[in-house]
């Protein structure tokens, strides 16, 4: 996964803000940060400070705050963020929108590009018949802050009758996220089906002016990238084809909303939700958390996946070992990866989620245990 920005010098030691936040995140957080220090203490690398923040909808209904200014400070001055998940359906801010942890970090530390791997581990927990392990591996650019998100709280509500949010799509912002994800397929294996590294482009180009602006500035910066190859689809299409063919798949950049819809699709193709990462990456700071949201109806109840926030975990330390040349850290990654395909390969420890009976903990403990091995 190549980053923005690379050249900062390998550091003595790593500090990660930790958000737990609610529902389900502290359960899933846990396991996610036992997994990584067991691959760090097993190489023996670089050491890495965890320290937990307050935030999120349970801190709001205490203090009225949902994210207190001296944690946004911390994430801001971190090595990295590791985020549970945030929000309950119930807890709504005066203007009616919920409480997103996420959402207030892309924004406040301009974490403008998403990254939302999707991997398919074990041919039983997919939908898709006659699937194997491998079969499916594509990887989701999510532009971050424009689209039409970026008018979250500057849309229009007219006496009551008519609503407006206008979508945002800038050249700036999207050069940059092009680029990037031009990157990402210039690092890739290539698609499964024919091993071709090329970039899916997503829009609804043939309806709006904004995409179709965005289809004209990935066509402008696919000039500089001779090796990857081009692809095409509208929004609507694509929602069929990575169903139908998702092996051909590569990388794939699409629109704010658009790559949020399409993630979840593609986290179904491959288990559910509990199987997606994710990064939030900018220039110099990233945050981390699995694709999931806080799942207030199993919280407390030691059932979650944690396999998301685990492989979140894993590309947490691949983006450090990037952003300052320190391998060990890419080791500890490839560890964490290698031990989640190893349960998964072998099938006997699975969440309820997909048909199992372990709990959050003892799927922890498996993939902790894949990791010393």
């Amino acid at each position: 996964m190549k980053q923005p920005k690379r050249g900062k010098g390998k550091k003595r030691g790593y500090r990660i803000a930790v958000l737990p936040g609610d529902g389900i995140g502290p359960e899933v957080i846990r396991e996610g940060v036992k997994a990584v220090r067991a691959a760090l203490g097993r190489i023996g690398a670089t050491p890495v400070e965890f320290q937990e923040f307050a935030g999120g909808a349970d801190h709001f209904l205490k203090t009225g705050i949902d994210f207190p200014e001296e944690s946004m400070k911390a994430c801001r001055d971190a090595d990295a963020v590791f985020l549970g998940a945030s929000g309950l359906p119930e807890v709504e801010k005066p203007d009616g929108t919920g409480i997103s942890l996420a959402w207030d970090l892309r924004k406040g530390m301009d974490l403008f590009a998403a990254v939302r791997p999707v991997t398919l581990f074990n041919s039983r927990i997919t939908p898709l018949a006659k699937r194997k392990a491998g079969s499916i591996r594509f990887t989701i650019i999510r532009e971050n802050s424009e689209g039409i998100y970026a008018s979250r709280y500057n849309g229009t509500l007219l006496h009551d009758e008519v609503a407006v949010n206008p979508m945002i799509v800038t050249r700036k912002g999207t050069e940059r996220i092009m680029r990037f994800a031009f990157e990402t397929a210039r690092n890739s294996p290539g698609a499964p089906a024919d091993g071709r590294r090329r970039l899916t482009c997503v829009d609804k180009s043939n309806v709006l002016v904004c995409w179709a602006f965005f289809r004209k500035i990935y066509d402008e910066i696919a000039s500089g990238y001779p090796d990857i190859e081009k692809d095409y689809r509208y929004i609507d299409a694509m929602a069929l084809h990575m169903v139908q063919q998702p092996e051909r798949f590569d990388v794939i950049v699409a629109e704010n909303q658009h790559g949020d819809v399409l993630s979840d699709l593609g986290a179904a193709l491959v288990g559910g939700l509990g199987f997606a990462p994710s990064a939030n990456i900018g220039i110099g700071r990233a945050m981390f958390e699995p694709a999931h949201g806080t799942a207030p109806t199993i919280a407390g109840q030691n059932i979650a996946n944690p396999i998301a926030t685990i492989l979140s975990g894993a590309m947490m330390l691949r983006w450090l070992a990037s952003e300052h040349r320190d391998a060990s850290l890419a080791k500890a990654a490839g560890l964490i990866d290698g031990a989640v395909a190893a349960v998964l390969e072998r099938g006997k420890v699975l969440t309820v989620d997909v048909g199992g009976k372990a709990t959050t903990e003892e799927m922890g403990d498996a993939i902790v245990r894949a990791i010393e091995k």
